[in-house]
């Protein structure tokens, strides 16, 4: 028995029979750590004795634990994988992390990701590239690549990312694990780093249904730090794992099926259809007629959101800070100007351009205004699905891992990647990926499923329904 390759309920059954203790799964991680992130790189920092092991301080759920690097972690470096931040260590603890700690979990460290969460690779970060520990050429996915990595390579027992526009489904599509992002509202979001704070939403990333329901007990619930934090009931999530999709009505948008889809996605999705059928559910297809507009319209929303949250970031308040080498302006000025250029990473500086762009004088209402509205009727695409509906699924990406560097020059190519998850975020709706095979060239694939506005519950019913028919999530990567 590999203890890194456990999933956390299996350990705390294993603890509470005492056949084994928690200092001994942080040692077996540790090592594996220390043996596979020169392949993998997951980390962004991994090392560092402030939230080392204290047996001293366990709680009821002593399971190590990854955190992708815009969750703060007090007096821990939290840099949001950005030279910007260099160096800066929070005062005080995200809520997610304050809740992790009471329920007694074991940190192990930051997650790499790219910078500021801006791609869908893991190719952007300060601190170098992440690897798809199925296939060391290739992406994890992103933005909470690390944390995914994490997972698929053992080297966590669990992970939690962020997820703004598919950044924790995306990636854990591409490295066949379980990812959720939580209906917008249902976690807190405070001590979370922004990047677009209409749509982020923390999650968490796990191998498996079961741990996956279980760490969603641990951070969700309505925190007064957080102004859009849903103040309603949270239900233990544990309890949805029923087996049982007998009567439910699942839609299956067209749209989400076209031309750019790998054949052999899409024969997956459908054998997952079959499966289900054959478990009681039924199948229809429907419209979301304006799904086509989602990239544009996300990457219109995030952008100027993104402009707005980094302008903060100017060399005074926090990290990293440059002296300009001459008086060009004024002191001030040429500080900022500067310690952004040194600070940001080229898809910081495009996103921070475009949203600023889109808001400026003159093309705030062709841009904004309008990608506000559109933003609307897209979310009316999914009121009107849920009205007949109990959850919608689809593709989590259109395809397998892409390999590093494929499209690192081709930006539009690489925002198409979040092509099936975008939707889900300008919804603020639940939704959850899941492996449901293996392509020819030896990738996952993940099946998405989506919810009604805070009903993870039918997410986690039929999520592990078509998990216990099925062997996929009991993989494990050979590294």
């Amino acid at each position: 028995m590999k203890l890194n390759e456990l999933t956390a309920h299996e350990i705390l059954k294993e603890i509470s029979e005492k056949r084994i203790t928690p200092a001994e799964v942080y040692r077996a991680l540790r090592e594996v750590i220390k043996a596979r992130e020169p392949k993998v790189h997951a980390y962004a920092h991994a090392d560092d004795a402030a939230i080392a092991f204290d047996e001293k301080n366990l709680g009821k759920i002593p399971v190590p634990i990854a955190i992708k690097d815009n969750i703060c972690i007090k007096d821990y470096p939290t840099t949001c994988a950005s030279h910007i931040l260099e160096g800066f260590r929070p005062p005080y603890d995200a809520t997610v992390i304050k809740k992790l700690r009471e329920a007694g979990l074991v940190f192990l460290g930051h997650a790499n990701m790219d910078e500021f969460a801006f791609g869908s690779s893991t190719e952007s970060s300060f601190f170098g590239v992440t690897r798809n520990p199925w296939n060391l050429e290739c992406v994890p996915g992103g933005s909470s690549g690390g944390s995914v990595a994490a997972v698929a390579a053992n080297e966590t027992i669990w992970a939690l990312g962020s997820d703004t526009g598919g950044s924790i489904r995306q990636p854990a599509s591409f490295c066949g694990v379980v990812g959720l992002k939580p209906a917008y509202g249902r976690v807190s979001r405070y001590g979370l780093i922004a990047f677009a704070s209409s749509l982020d939403q923390i999650g968490p990333i796990t191998k498996d249904v079961e741990d996956c329901a279980l760490l969603l007990n641990l951070i969700a619930g309505h925190d007064e730090m957080d102004s859009t934090s849903a103040n309603l009931p949270v239900p233990d999530f544990t309890k949805s794992l029923t087996k049982n999709v007998a009567g439910l009505k699942i839609a299956i948008p067209k749209e989400y099926f076209v031309e750019g889809i790998d054949p052999e996605v899409k024969k997956s999705i459908f054998e997952a259809i079959e499966l289900l059928k054959s478990k009681g559910a039924s199948f229809k297809e429907i419209s979301m007629p304006h799904t086509e507009y989602a990239v544009a319209t996300y990457y219109i929303l995030a952008t100027a959101e993104a402009s707005s949250n980094l302008a903060r970031f100017d060399g005074v308040q926090y990290g990293l800070r440059v002296q300009p080498s001459k008086l060009r302006q004024t002191p001030i000025i040429d500080l900022y100007e500067e310690t952004r250029d040194q600070g940001f990473g080229a898809e910081a500086k495009r996103r921070i351009m475009l949203g600023t762009y889109s808001l400026s004088s003159g093309y705030y209402d062709a841009y904004y205004l309008k990608a506000q509205k559109v933003r609307t009727l897209i979310k009316q695409d999914f009121d009107e699905a849920f009205k007949s509906f109990d959850a919608i699924m689809t593709p989590t990406a259109p395809t397998t891992a892409f390999k590093i560097g494929e499209k690192t020059s081709d930006p539009l190519s690489m925002y198409l990647s979040d092509i099936y998850t975008i939707s889900v975020n300008l919804a603020g709706v639940p939704a959850i990926s899941i492996p449901c095979g293996f392509a020819k060239n030896g990738l996952p694939i993940g099946l998405q499923i989506i919810g009604k506005p805070f009903d993870e519950e039918m997410l986690f019913r039929i999520a592990h329904t078509y998990e216990q028919a099925t062997d996929w999530h009991k993989k494990r990567v050979n590294l």
